[in-house]
């Protein structure tokens, strides 16, 4: 590590067993974010900030005035710009070392074949059902790591899943989209949740490039912020699930919020 290097990540050095090894893990590092919208703007912003090597970022949408009231990485000048771009200009701001991927397009199954083998760990802040599903397959294919987050109304929930055989997928959490009509643009959503929901992806993130702690694989952890009432839940393995084919216990057991929003 060179010596701007040390004095930027001073403080995640003195961290108790996090020291220069995590830290060159975490700028070695590849990690595709899909997309840059409530959740995706503090987990750009934090795991760039921490020195995450290569962030590749996908985002087909552009900034739009109502995306402002929560989606941090953009502002009232990049109205109408694509929100790749306004990300890129925010992050290499903010850490000019680390190295950007734009990607300004949806990302279809073939695409996400080939993006995902090519990197460490995927964090899906996206905002339906059908582009989580990809990633998730993408995933447990390539074998690679996923952190899972959503929020709506003053809902959140976050998950990780190892990408490999023996545990859950996010496609055991929820079998079906049958709760896919629920959108921010039309339930709403307290702007500080996803801040709240973003940042625990990046935490996520961030613990398992590093070697940190205990990840949160198998478990959902969901918020009800008007209430600040947290619960954590076990996601079993659904052994007719059709991405992964789990083995264990059949579909989680109450669990709410299906068809969460990035926002």
């Amino acid at each position: 590590m060179t010596p701007d290097q040390l004095d930027r990540y001073s403080r995640h050095l003195l961290l108790p067993g996090f020291g220069v090894a995590a830290q060159e893990r975490l700028l070695a590092a590849r990690v595709l974010i899909v997309g840059l919208g409530g959740l995706g703007s503090p987990v750009a912003m934090y795991l760039a900030a921490a020195g995450v090597g290569t962030l590749a970022l996908a985002d087909f949408d552009a900034v739009d005035r109502s995306n402002l009231q929560r989606q941090l990485l953009h502002h009232s000048g990049r109205i109408g710009q694509t929100k790749v771009d306004s990300a890129c200009a925010t992050l290499s701001a903010l850490n000019p070392e680390v190295r950007l991927e734009p990607i300004k397009r949806s990302l279809d199954a073939a695409r996400l074949a080939q993006l995902v083998p090519g990197v460490d760990l995927v964090v899906d802040a996206s905002d339906n059902f059908s582009t989580r599903y990809a990633i998730n397959a993408a995933c447990q294919a390539a074998g690679v790591p996923l952190v899972s987050g959503a929020a709506i109304r003053a809902e959140g929930q976050v998950a990780l899943f190892t990408g490999r055989p023996g545990g859950p997928c996010y496609r055991c959490l929820y079998p079906d989209d049958g709760s896919a009509g629920e959108t921010c643009a039309r339930e709403g959503v307290l702007a500080p949740l996803v801040g709240i929901i973003g940042s625990i992806q990046a935490t996520e993130a961030i613990k398992l490039l590093a070697g940190l702690g205990t990840p949160l694989f198998a478990r959902l952890l969901l918020l009800d912020a008007l209430t600040m009432t947290w619960r954590t839940l076990r996601i079993p393995a659904d052994p007719a699930c059709p991405v992964c084919g789990g083995q264990g216990g059949g579909a989680s057991d109450g669990v709410c919020g299906a068809g969460l929003s990035q926002g």
